[in-house]
């Protein structure tokens, strides 16, 4: 990759397009606009009331049959959301030198900081998002050098929305561990305790030419134990059930969380990693904003002892989560 593209981001490229460079374009057959399912038959996610009784069962049911759903009334004040939204547009309206001092440096083996997807994947292919990226929690992980100085508050609204986002995985973790029959802390026992690390990123998806040929993500299951987004109102996320791509419709106020694969593995596969991928937009932005939660790198996760016997043998492999990670990143066998 030559320095002028490893430097350049979507954001840019996009102000000068009228149509997709064929890098940008997926193959046919993941192509959104000929491999969506629309119309009446389509299923929604499940959007859960969590100030209602039974919304608990209501995750444990949704994490078995989707491996994602959405939740209102979860107590995230919606003033805080909306600081959070509103320094992350905010930095992405900056100028771009000023958003490139805070490049990330995958040469040093650091994830954080902004970037972009103009990197190729496996089959050539690039995908339509640029992004910022960093860890909020525990304090001892978080390296403010990183986060930018502009706009104002940008420090104050993360660090607020993670107390609330810790609060929030607390309550999942207790439904979802009831959900299988074990004591309401066992998942966040086995995930770390006070130790679970939670990552920010920020979303970019600029207005493209021909957004029915490209993708913001490539398919893909996260990594995390759960994900847990704010999106903006420009209609992206899809997931995949029974052989479709559906779209994950938006829901004002709802956040949406992601059973990532972490505790399809803890759950020895009662909860469902979710298959999911993100499309793009002809005249607006879209914007997003997923906390990823994972256990700490050296923690061995594999599926809970209760779980595995010897009519449901364990179908995991117990390993560190850095090894996990190393292994899927990396595309290496697991």
């Amino acid at each position: 990759m030559g320095e002028a593209e490893a430097h350049q981001s979507v954001q840019a490229l996009a102000t000068s397009l009228c149509s997709l460079p064929p890098e940008f374009v997926r193959p046919e057959q993941e192509q959104p606009g000929a491999t969506t399912f629309h119309g009446a038959a389509a299923p929604d996610a499940p959007v859960i009331d969590m100030s209602v009784p039974g919304s608990g069962a209501r995750i444990a049911a949704a994490a078995r049959e989707w491996g994602l759903f959405q939740v209102v009334n979860h107590g995230v004040p919606p003033a805080a959301v909306a600081e959070l939204q509103r320094v992350g547009r905010a930095f992405f309206a900056l100028p771009q030198a000023e958003k490139q001092r805070h490049a990330m440096d995958p040469a040093s083996g650091k994830i954080e900081g902004y970037g972009t997807k103009l990197q190729r994947d496996l089959d050539g292919k690039k995908t339509w998002n640029d992004f910022f990226f960093h860890v909020v929690a525990p304090p001892a992980m978080v390296d403010h050098g990183i986060w930018p100085e502009r706009p104002e508050g940008y420090r104050e609204a993360n660090e607020e929305y993670c107390r609330h986002m810790q609060r929030l995985t607390s309550d999942l973790f207790e439904h979802l561990s009831l959900g299988l029959g074990l004591d309401k802390g066992a998942m966040a026992e086995a995930f770390g305790g006070d130790d679970l690390v939670f990552l920010q990123k920020i979303n970019f998806y600029p207005p493209c030419p021909q957004p029915e040929l490209t993708l913001g993500v490539a398919p893909h299951t996260d990594m995390s134990t759960v994900t847990i987004l704010v999106p903006n109102e420009v209609q992206g996320l899809q997931v995949f059930r029974d052989g479709h791509w559906y779209d994950a419709k938006y829901v004002p106020d709802a956040l949406i969380v992601h059973i990532g694969d972490q505790i399809e593995i803890f759950s020895n596969g009662e909860y469902k990693a979710v298959l999911h991928r993100t499309t793009v937009n002809k005249e607006k932005t879209r914007m997003s904003w997923p906390v990823f939660v994972e256990p700490p790198g050296e923690l061995v996760v594999g599926p809970h002892p209760k779980l595995v016997s010897d009519e449901s043998p364990a179908k995991y492999k117990a390993k560190k989560y850095k090894d996990y990670q190393h292994c899927k990143i990396n595309k290496l066998p697991m």
